[in-house]
């Protein structure tokens, strides 16, 4: 797992990769710029026109690093330096070394920057450094920055977005954003998207050694990471080494989901599944998911009567449920039992209308809400800032790991830890593939992972089943039970 960073921990690894490599600082702004450089030649060849907007700070020596590095390559390149503040050391360096080939404009008003005829417009106004609100010059040109029908392309963090706070004031609208080393927390909040575009991590080979000392709350999910998680299977288990999962999921017109679900705790690989189900959608369950066996409720509609549960090693609760008063009933039952719940849709949505239930979730459950039934449970925020403390908090009061699923889907664990994942993309927003998460998540639960392991588990390799069904499907066809079908495909992806 990647470790996420504040802005001052950055500039801290920053000077641990000086002291200690030990390189001088404008040689690993060199490393920083080639990086940048060798992404942009990767994809826009020297016929793309490219200006480059410096600020007078460090990452405004990046810019004027990228421009030099450019013009080797053959692109036509002018810059454009923002006067206002005191420059850098590293900044002045790399002014020195800006050969005279390369045209420039110092722009002490607005009116001085003119980007005509300009493919690749380059960011380098500020980086993490800045702690307010861009003002004067520096707001007047980032507006212009963002009116200018050209790629943007932000270097290291879009210029006026902070890396670990709400944003205030302005900041550059970028197509893509190349930062360094680490991604900023702000990246993954659905309010950055409009600022940071599509973001890379650049490798600029910062010493790994202060990493493992550094303590942060905050973790990017890996593939590597998660292939630790992974169990390998014994030649000689059976299937009662991989546990006995519960699902408690439909109704009339949602025997689907129950469908989704149970489908997906078993390419989970589940030793065994039964399926509580209304007597209605009996046969649908048996039909299309042969390998599930059933308890058929009295009731052919909804979920209206407990049964024994004590064999089993975790209850998956909520996929079509529906909310009618004996289904309440039943839920408030099972809390009561004490086994580990996975608790999505209904099961969340029944929870927020009786908020002194939520004490009673059992040690060890993981509950999945989007951010829908995530604000019925908590109320609003202010912010994407303020939705992570709430998240923190609710795993806390409920002792319980939370999964708030979307973009960049948040694993909150009651030690105040977040997981944020790496794998997915939008094609997955349709109806089902949350059905098919949360029977992953209970076939892993039952296989014997903890439930923070089942919790990143599932959410990486839903996605990456995600991500491998648009790579052959295309995303705007997806639909949930495609993800099902990849399941094999992302497991052998992850192990291989």
């Amino acid at each position: 797992m990647l470790k996420i960073l504040t802005s001052t921990q950055i500039r801290d690894l920053d000077a641990f990769t000086i002291e200690h490599e030990p390189i001088a600082s404008i040689d690993l702004m060199e490393r920083a710029c080639r990086g940048i450089v060798n992404w942009l030649i990767d994809r826009y060849d020297a016929g793309h026109k490219v200006g480059v907007v410096c600020g007078p700070g460090n990452n405004g020596g990046d810019g004027l690093g990228v421009a030099r590095l450019l013009k080797e390559w053959g692109y036509p390149v002018h810059v454009w330096i923002v006067v206002g503040g005191s420059p850098s050391v590293d900044f002045l360096e790399n002014r020195r070394r800006l050969p005279a080939t390369i045209p420039f404009t110092e722009v002490r008003q607005a009116t001085d920057f003119q980007p005509d005829q300009i493919h690749i417009l380059i960011d380098a106004l500020f980086g993490t450094g800045l702690t307010k609100p861009l003002k004067n010059i520096f707001e007047e040109v980032v507006q212009k920055i963002n009116a200018q029908e050209t790629i943007r392309i932000s270097i290291d963090i879009p210029s006026g977005l902070p890396a670990d706070a709400p944003l205030q004031g302005v900041a550059v609208h970028a197509h893509h954003t190349l930062t360094f080393q680490l991604p900023k927390l702000s990246f993954l909040f659905h309010s950055s998207y409009p600022y940071t575009g599509d973001w890379e991590v650049i490798d600029i080979g910062l010493d790994k050694r202060f990493l493992k000392t550094i303590s942060t709350p905050h973790f990017w999910i890996t593939r590597g990471g998660v292939r630790k998680l992974l169990r390998k299977r014994s030649r000689f288990s059976h299937k009662g080494d991989y546990g006995h999962a519960v699902l408690v999921a439909g109704s009339t017109g949602k025997a689907g989901a129950a469908v989704l679900a149970a489908r997906a705790a078993l390419r989970s690989g589940v030793g065994l599944l039964t399926v509580q189900t209304p007597s209605g959608c009996h046969a649908i369950l048996q039909a299309s998911v042969p390998e599930a066996m059933t308890m058929p409720d009295v009731n052919p509609d909804y979920i209206s009567e407990t049964m024994s549960i004590d064999r089993f090693r975790c209850v998956g609760m909520g996929p079509g449920l529906g909310q009618h008063q004996q289904t309440l009933a039943v839920l408030r039952y099972y809390l009561r039992v004490g086994l580990p719940m996975v608790l999505d849709a209904d099961a969340l949505n029944i929870l927020s209308q009786h908020p002194d239930w939520i004490t009673a979730i059992p040690s060890g459950s993981i509950l999945t809400p989007h951010p829908g039934e995530f604000q019925r449970l908590v109320g609003d925020w202010r912010d994407d800032f303020h939705r992570l403390e709430l998240l923190k908090d609710l795993a806390a009061r409920t002792n319980a790991i939370l999964v708030l699923k979307g973009a960049c889907t948040s694993i909150a664990t009651p030690d105040g830890r977040v997981f944020f994942n790496s794998t997915g993309n939008p094609g997955m927003a349709t109806g089902g593939t949350g059905d098919v998460l949360t029977g992953m998540i209970t076939g892993l639960l039952a296989r014997g992972y903890e439930a923070e392991k089942a919790a990143i588990l599932g959410v990486y390799i839903h996605g990456l089943a995600g991500d491998l069904a648009a790579r052959e499907l295309g995303q705007e066809s997806l639909i949930a039970g495609d993800l099902i079908d990849f399941l094999p495909a992302a497991f052998r992806y992850l192990q291989g």
